[in-house]
């Protein structure tokens, strides 16, 4: 049986986008094609990945009917998930070489709380350097399409709706617009991926780039 390829320094490899653009469906078939070429994957999400973050989690898709959870509050507790996580779940398995694969991280919570429920945007970046320890991700996988496509997908979904699936129309718009001007921005870290596809040509062209990248971008060869 092939061993498992650690690089010398992990990567962080974020995947993000709007609600239904099919995150949470394209993430374990990247970690299962990561995994064939012989890498060690750590496949998580956020807010989630510990004991602490998930039950942050479970906190922050509660229904809208049991309690208005504030702008603020939301924000602060997304962060909290987030020290947990990066503490006891990225930082080790960078430290150990391996590619961590999260479903959203950083990105998210400017979006959200920040283009889409009108948080100061430099406030959210100062609490997330702390919450992350200025750690950011290699690379960020922008799975785009159109807001009224998603929000179809999601009213279709087998899984439970949450507290977003509850927002208005203009909400999920100023989600995507926001995702989109965080990519004109950072277009070195993150690439936009058409979601608007059959899922396996979404599949695919994620596949083949991220193996790509991952071959090209190796920090430092491995071991």
């Amino acid at each position: 049986m092939r061993a498992k390829r650690l690089l010398r320094r992990g990567l962080l490899l974020t995947v993000e986008g709007p609600e239904g653009s099919g995150k949470s469906t394209q993430i374990p078939y990247l970690a299962t094609a990561l995994r064939k070429a012989g890498y060690a994957v750590v496949q998580s999400r956020e807010p989630g990945g510990t004991p602490v973050a998930e039950a942050i989690r479970k906190v922050l898709l509660l229904s809208p009917s049991q309690e208005r959870i504030t702008a603020e509050t939301e924000a602060l507790l997304i962060f909290a998930a987030r020290s947990q996580h990066v503490v006891h779940v990225i930082r080790p398995a960078l430290e150990r070489g391996a590619i961590v694969l999260c479903d959203r991280f950083s990105d998210s919570t400017l979006v959200y709380q920040g283009f889409a429920r009108g948080l100061n945007l430099k406030w959210l970046r100062a609490a997330d350097a702390i919450a992350t320890g200025g750690l950011n991700p290699d690379l960020t996988l922008l799975l785009d399409l159109p807001v009224v496509v998603g929000l179809a997908r999601r009213r279709t979904a087998r899984g439970k709706q949450n507290r977003l699936d509850h927002e208005s129309e203009r909400f999920h718009r100023l989600v995507r617009r926001g995702f989109l001007t965080l990519a004109k921005q950072s277009a070195g870290r993150i690439t936009i991926i058409k979601a608007n596809r059959p899922m396996e040509d979404v599949r695919a062209d994620l596949e083949a780039f991220v193996l790509r990248w991952v071959f090209t971008h190796r920090r430092g060869g491995e071991s």
